[in-house]
């Protein structure tokens, strides 16, 4: 797959069917900003209303034709549709405009490979790569196209095409098998976690929302922090202390936007779900855009999707210095105005994590007899054992556990 990338900017034009299942002006907004965060240049857009998208040309023939003139007055050498295209309607809108044409998806996940920078986010993007170009084979060109069905009229397109597909598949089989081996990983760190009562608090939200810029003001840790959408794609964790003197690990996602494609939440499932497994989840949001309150709902219905508990959820208004109108916005959950660039309230938000917590977590000297040796193995599982000795009255053991849990022992508590 092209990457939109190189040291001149392309000149894009953007293309969108308003067919009012979204706010059209807003996603084209967004459109173009996801299409200068890859490195082009958006010289106009273009919008047609229309009850759904030409199953041919996407926006119809006659605006088709405008943005082909607009294409070769303005140098435009790449066109942006706001939407998921066909293999046909792909071909159909370069051969009428002679401009190479990729759609939102597409978009997207050129943006997303050229972020990635762990190995396992690679994998996935890679992954959602082949997804999406495994059904568009038919329509990269003459070169894969099939060259007939019968006895005498196959030829060397339908080989080349079968024998692409038999690739992808081969390499997504393998990518899987890397991704299961990554994941099984991840749930074994997290029972690790569990048992050592590491509490975890996760970064979610909109893409450029400020999550980046939050765990460094929170944590000094350095993460790359940008005004791009999807600066950060690969998780980063980072150890924070809260007033109290409580630790948490504090982890940085990738961001969320409108319409993602269903295959990159596919990919990043496993690392949007170590997020929502999180003991506290702040979705953190940009006061300042106008469309703060349907970032709010999209990444709540994301975190809904992913079983998010509600009541983990803590809404963190970032940029709150640049809104006038933050206190009209209805929030999800509690919520808390911040500033993450000028440091203003961190210490409120700093409060309301401590407050939110659960659990607490409690340090126990038990004695189990030895007759009750289930005890002292679940004990293993779900605490962190600092000290263990074996007595003539039972095995001595001494124990943080977190406080729901602490109870169910207190039989075996000794002085």
């Amino acid at each position: 797959m092209q990457e939109i990338t190189d040291n001149k900017k392309e000149n894009a034009l953007l293309l969108c069917a308003d067919t009012g299942d979204f706010d059209a002006e807003a996603s084209a907004a967004e459109l173009a900003m996801l299409a200068e965060s890859a490195g082009a240049e958006v010289q106009g857009t273009i919008i047609q209303r229309r009850a759904a998208p030409d199953s041919a040309t996407y926006i119809g023939k006659g605006r088709l034709s405008e943005a082909r003139l607009f294409c070769q007055n303005r140098d435009v050498d790449l066109i942006i549709c706001d939407g998921e295209l066909s293999p046909s309607q792909i071909r159909n809108i370069e051969n009428f405009t002679e401009v190479r044409v990729i759609d939102r998806t597409q978009l997207i996940l050129d943006i997303f490979a050229m972020r990635a920078k762990s190995r396992e986010g690679k994998l996935q993007v890679e992954a959602a790569q082949l997804k999406y170009a495994l059904p568009r084979l038919s329509g990269k060109g003459k070169s894969l196209s099939r060259l007939g069905g019968g006895i005498g009229t196959r030829g060397p397109g339908e080989s080349k095409l079968e024998s692409d597909r038999r690739h992808i598949m081969r390499r997504l089989h393998a990518l899987e098998e890397q991704l299961e081996a990554i994941d099984k990983r991840r749930s074994l760190l997290r029972q690790r976690r569990e048992k050592n009562s590491v509490t975890t608090v996760a970064l979610v939200g909109y893409t450029n929302a400020g999550k980046s810029t939050l765990m460094n003001a929170l944590t000094d840790a350095g993460v790359l922090a940008e005004d791009k959408l999807f600066a950060t794609l690969d998780p980063t964790s980072r150890k924070l202390t809260l007033p109290g003197g409580q630790s948490v690990m504090l982890i940085d996602t990738v961001g969320f936007v409108s319409r993602l494609p269903h295959d990159l939440v596919n990919a990043f499932k496993s690392t949007l779900e170590e997020a929502a497994q999180a003991d506290i989840i702040l979705n953190v949001c940009d006061a300042s855009d106008e469309k703060c309150a349907d970032h709010i709902e999209i990444t709540s219905g994301i975190l809904k999707e992913l079983g998010a508990d509600p009541d983990s959820i803590i809404t963190v208004m970032n940029k709150c210095d640049k809104s006038s109108n933050i206190f009209e916005l209805l929030p999800f959950g509690k919520t808390v105005m911040i500033s993450a660039l000028k440091g203003i309230n961190l210490d409120l938000l700093l409060k309301e994590i401590e407050g939110c917590l659960k659990t607490g977590t409690a340090v126990m000297k038990l004695l189990i007899p030895f007759t009750d040796g289930k005890a002292a193995g679940e004990l293993r599982n779900c605490a962190k054992v600092l000290s263990e000795e074996f007595t003539p009255d039972g095995t001595l053991m001494t124990v943080s556990i977190s406080a729901d849990r602490a109870n169910d022992f207190l039989k075996y508590t000794v002085e």
